[in-house]
């Protein structure tokens, strides 16, 4: 496991805390929801600032070079021999929704912490980070059996509330998929929330490994992404990325164990190819979307790779 040495206490691999979460005030100050300075999947090292607080649209003016084409007024363009652009007046707070992911597959882990544990320490971070911006906190959590969605509200009770919520999940008991045949997957149901609740000029941030990531759900994410600034934070475990040395293996999880053989080269590179296939897949999404994206593995801790990613507050 990475170090957490300014953590007091040491950190459950497998299940997160009230007071752990709410502990994570302090380290939280140093991260920063205005510039994104992460090393991108898809496009190497940049630096790009947010788009700000909440916008709410104010009027239309003709189009001019350098303005962004997800502003473009569509429906007075039409109407016009001209292109226009959307004119925004800005909110005092900007929403921030939180979106964690808690199926079964992300109570995984074979290095650090289970997906599950740091996409939710993750979480706590950002929901302090938006408290202390004074921005108004709210989002989703999902799991196979449940999803809860918290709307939008300022101050520390948003922040407490969000984690109350988090670490009472019914998904950290059950983590069996039940899914019916006649719904849609958890994964798509959440972003087809997403985007029913999400306004224009907030700052999304969702935590997930985007298992059965579907061309539904990236529809749903897509239209929330030309309106919000979006980060997704792909988790991941050094399994899922690549099998270990040629062996045999046992997997254990709380109910069952099995048994896997590495020892077959073919089937380590598809293995391999299958993980980068996924990724990349990802990548491209985000990047024909201007979705911000950055990895975070069993093994980060999100203090630092948050405070890396998103930049210290300097006031």
């Amino acid at each position: 496991m990475a170090a957490l040495d300014h953590i007091a206490e040491p950190v459950s691999p497998v299940s997160v805390s009230q007071a752990g979460l709410i502990r994570l005030n302090g380290p939280a100050r140093g991260i920063a929801l205005d510039v994104l300075r992460i090393k991108s999947l898809q496009t190497g090292a940049y630096v790009s600032h947010f788009r700000g607080r909440g916008m709410e649209f104010d009027e239309s003016r003709p189009y001019q070079p350098g303005d962004d084409p997800r502003s473009i007024d569509w429906r007075v363009t039409a109407r016009s021999t001209m292109a226009y652009t959307k004119l925004f007046r800005e909110e005092r707070e900007r929403p921030v929704l939180v979106v964690v992911d808690l199926r079964s597959n992300m109570h995984f882990a074979t290095q650090g912490c289970f997906k599950s544990v740091n996409a939710s320490r993750a979480a706590a971070l950002l929901s302090w980070a938006a408290h202390h911006r004074g921005d108004r906190l709210g989002g989703l959590i999902f799991g196979d059996s449940t999803h809860r969605e918290l709307r939008p509200k300022l101050g520390r009770r948003a922040a407490l509330r969000f984690i109350h919520e988090l670490v009472g999940h019914p998904d950290w008991e059950h983590r069996e998929p039940t899914n019916g045949n006649d719904e849609e997957p958890p994964l798509t149901r959440a972003m087809a929330a997403l985007r029913r609740v999400a306004r224009p000029g907030s700052l999304v941030v969702i935590l997930s490994d985007f298992l059965g990531f579907s061309r539904a759900a990236k529809a749903y994410l897509s239209n929330v992404a030309r309106h919000s600034e979006v980060l997704a934070v792909f988790l991941n475990d050094p399994l899922e990325r690549e099998l270990p040395l040629p062996g045999r293996y046992r997997l254990v999880s709380r109910d069952d164990e099995i048994a896997i053989d590495t020892v077959a080269k073919a089937a380590r590179r598809d293995y391999r190819n299958a993980f980068l296939a996924r990724r990349k897949e990802l990548e491209a999404f985000c990047h024909r979307y201007g979705i911000h994206l950055m990895s975070m593995s069993t093994q980060d801790d999100p203090i630092s790779k948050l405070q890396a990613a998103l930049g210290r507050r300097t006031r």
